[in-house]
């Protein structure tokens, strides 16, 4: 049997989160801005980081969206198979979208593909997206929550490379993604790249990438040294914040892998702008939370 008020107590607090989520940036975003912004040594570069600083000030004082474009909700979801509210967790988090649009308030972005239709209401056919991970035993669920905009979104790709590419493939693809568009995305970016066996699975690895933490490494260390490399050779590019020059193109660079087919190396590029809205948070099983992205937060 259904508990329809826990049900609508998790709804409340998703509906609070992800209308948060559009105000201010996480943690480790705000932190990496900051430190980025005392390393920068252009003019006109440090103008445009005191007012990103400045706009979220703003947002925050006046609880009103850092950006007007709030993009497409996006909810990555890791639950317990044991989580109680299991069954309902996805009619919790398209009604905690419909209720944060009128919270936030947030723009309506969600329009019917071929019928070229703007719902209203942030909600439509397979929206808010929802990917799911299930954790056999657990009885947990943690929720990242996420607002792909328009402009973050312009740098996607994914290909899978011709045999005898190599790693430099992915490296040569990566640079070609992000100085093509990159600028169209808000710079300075997170950039995750995906390495997988095909297009579809390096690009849904490329999108949880970006959901990791700044300055988080992958796991392997051959992995790592190539975030790190592509992250220093990005930055040489001068692309600077907003694509007016200067000394950082990138906030990091975050790899996510899975083995692949022996003769295949698929690839694929997901951007995070500087305004990078994202939340995790986590619930137990009594429905007691914990906001893990951002300190401080009272919803």
């Amino acid at each position: 049997m259904v508990d329809n008020a826990a049900v609508q107590d998790m709804t409340d607090v998703m509906t609070k989160f992800t209308a948060y989520i559009g105000k201010r940036l996480p943690t480790d975003v705000k932190s990496k801005l900051a430190e980025l912004r005392g390393n920068e040594k252009n003019e006109m570069a440090n103008v445009i980081y005191d007012s990103m600083a400045e706009n979220q000030d703003a947002a925050d004082k006046l609880n009103r969206p850092s950006c007007q474009d709030t993009g497409v909700i996006q909810y990555f979801v890791s639950v317990g198979s044991k989580f109680p509210l299991l069954g309902e967790l996805e009619a919790i988090l398209r009604d905690a979208t419909l209720g944060a649009t009128k919270l936030g308030p947030l723009r309506h972005n969600a329009v019917e593909a071929f019928d070229e239709k703007n719902t209203g209401s942030n909600t439509g056919s397979r929206i808010p997206w929802l990917d799911w991970e299930i954790m056999p035993g657990e009885d947990s669920a943690t929720i990242e929550v996420y607002m792909a905009g328009g402009g973050c979104t312009l740098p996607g790709a994914s290909t899978v490379l011709m045999p005898g590419q190599g790693y430099e493939g992915v490296v040569d693809f990566v640079f070609d993604v992000i100085t093509s568009r990159g600028v169209n995305a808000c710079p300075p970016l997170l950039v995750g790249v995906g390495v997988s066996t095909a297009a579809e699975t390096a690009a849904r690895l490329s999108k949880k990438a970006i959901l990791r933490s700044v300055g988080s490494h992958h796991p392997n260390p051959k992995a790592a040294k190539m975030e790190t490399l592509l992250e220093e050779g990005l930055n040489e590019l001068g692309i600077g914040p907003q694509g007016l020059t200067g000394s950082s193109s990138v906030m990091g660079v975050n790899i996510e892998s899975s083995a692949r087919h022996p003769s295949t190396i698929g690839v694929a590029v997901s951007t995070g702008c500087w305004a990078h809205r994202r939340g995790r948070i986590k619930f137990n099983s009594d429905l007691t939370y914990e906001i893990l992205s951002h300190e401080g937060v009272v919803l």
